[in-house]
This record gives C-alpha cells, structure tokens and sequence, in this order.
C-alpha cells in the first residue's frame, strides 16, 4: 500500500505543529508567516494573490490577514482600482522578521538533520510536481 499523501500530511502536520511552538512566543503563527514570507520575496501584493500563492481559501486567508492587521503587522491600501486593496509589511513586522527568520531557520535545519544536499534537491524537485499534477486537476 502506498501513503505517500499520508506521510506527507503527517510531515507537514508535524512542521507546522513544531514551527508553531517555535514562532508563537515571538508573537506569530505559521498561517501568518506563509504570508509574511510571500509579502517579504514579493511586496505588497492582494489578498488574492496571497491566498493563491499559499493555496488557502479566502474565508481562511481573509481571518489571518485581519488578526495580521489588527497585530499591527500588516496595512491594507487600495491601489487605482478602488476594489483592490494592497497588503504590504509595516515596520513592525520588517523589524521582527529576522527574529522570526533564525527561529525558523533553525527549526527547518533539525528537521534536516543528516540528509545530504542532493537528496534534499530530489525531495524538492518531488514535491513542485506533485503540486503542478495536483494543480492541473
């Protein structure tokens, strides 16, 4: 029997529990550092496009981008067209991010503990095409 969709769910499961324990005492969760990732390589960008980049719904994306806000972590501007509204880092979140970063960081490198560079290329080669045959569904 093969549970690959299994053991990636109870890796993942794992990661985002771990990471949590990590993050939340510096005041964030791993839902809101997806986005502050995403806003750090991208800039302000829409709802939409941080929903879609994280592949969350927009229910769900728009409860993290309200607690964001109210955290003072992210500001929301409209851009020309009145009906996009734009969500960018304030200073806040820029001057925490490399705290958030060396937890992070730190936590990615235990989990990869005593794997070597080439099968951790495989491993990611793996998984960007197990998201493209998923996303052509």
């Amino acid at each position: 029997m093969r549970l690959y969709g299994h053991y990636i769910n109870q890796t993942a499961r794992n990661f985002v529990k771990t990471l949590n324990e990590r993050i939340s005492p510096l005041g964030l969760y791993s839902s809101q550092w997806g986005v502050i990732l995403f806003l750090v390589a991208e800039g302000k960008s829409t709802q939409r496009q941080i929903s879609d980049y994280l592949r969350v719904e927009a229910p769900t994306m728009t409860r993290t981008i309200t607690r964001m806000e109210k955290e003072g972590l992210i500001t929301k501007t409209s851009g020309e067209d009145r009906r996009a509204r734009y969500i960018e880092l304030t200073e806040k979140a820029n001057a925490l991010y490399e705290k958030w970063l060396k937890e992070s960081d730190k936590m990615e490198n235990e989990a990869i503990k005593g794997i070597n560079a080439e099968d951790l290329d495989t491993f990611l080669r793996v998984l960007e095409t197990m998201n493209a045959n998923l996303d052509k569904r």
